[in-house]
């Protein structure tokens, strides 16, 4: 454009080229904004890994407090197993013990009956549930004995008194038996009161038999 008064030509106005300009600023990228079902994705992830932490601690609680209880049932059990095996055991010694002077008091008794005119049913009874070698040694002794009973014309009547088990020896019972007994002789037709007392050693393993005996002479020496 040319001005009338100077004569100059001012420049006309240069209009920017756009690709001159270069490339248009774009606002800088904030935080990405993710969707909706990617967020709720990753909330529903989370949530089912703190449900199966959850679900893990509760099934180890579960599977300690059982643990607990079986070793609890385990420790009553074997204090219940232990207490039965010693109450049993406690039952078959005073069962024992009980049946050991049953028989020797029973023995007793039938020892010191004696009737001059049937001594060969008080030998019976005399060997009666006695091993093999005390039978031997009894009826040597019913034998001397028998030399006494006869011309005394012994006859004695017995009543059972008392048995008390003495000791314990493996099997074996050694029980002390006592024996009320009434006697009358050629001498004493008048009944005399007397105790006999007679040691009875007996064998459980050998089916309750008696393997030694003493005071069999024991009233007859009080005589």
């Amino acid at each position: 454009m040319i001005d009338s008064e100077s004569g100059l030509s001012e420049p006309d106005a240069v209009e920017a080229d756009p690709a001159e300009l270069g490339p248009e600023t774009k606002a800088e990228d904030g935080p990405a904004v993710e969707d909706g079902p990617a967020v709720e994705g990753k909330s529903s992830e989370k949530k089912a890994r703190r449900l199966q932490l959850s679900i893990s601690l509760r099934s180890l609680v579960v599977t300690v407090v059982i643990v607990a209880l079986v070793g609890a049932v385990g420790v009553i059990t074997w204090f219940y197993v232990g207490a039965q095996r010693k109450l049993d055991e406690q039952v078959r010694q005073s069962d024992n013990k009980a049946h050991a002077e049953s028989v020797a008091l029973h023995y007793a008794v039938e020892a010191a009956a004696m009737n001059y005119q049937d001594l060969n049913a008080w030998k019976a009874k005399l060997v009666a549930g006695t091993s093999p070698e005390l039978k031997e040694k009894l009826t040597k002794a019913a034998t001397s004995m028998e030399q006494i009973l006869v011309p005394l014309q012994w006859n004695s009547t017995s009543r059972p008194l008392a048995a008390k088990e003495r000791s314990v020896f493996g099997t074996s019972y050694v029980v002390d038996a006592f024996v009320s007994v009434q006697t009358k002789t050629v001498q004493a037709p008048e009944p005399l009161q007397s105790t006999a007392t007679y040691s009875v050693t007996i064998d459980s393993s050998k089916d309750w038999q008696i393997t030694d005996v003493g005071g069999v002479g024991d009233t007859l020496g009080a005589k």
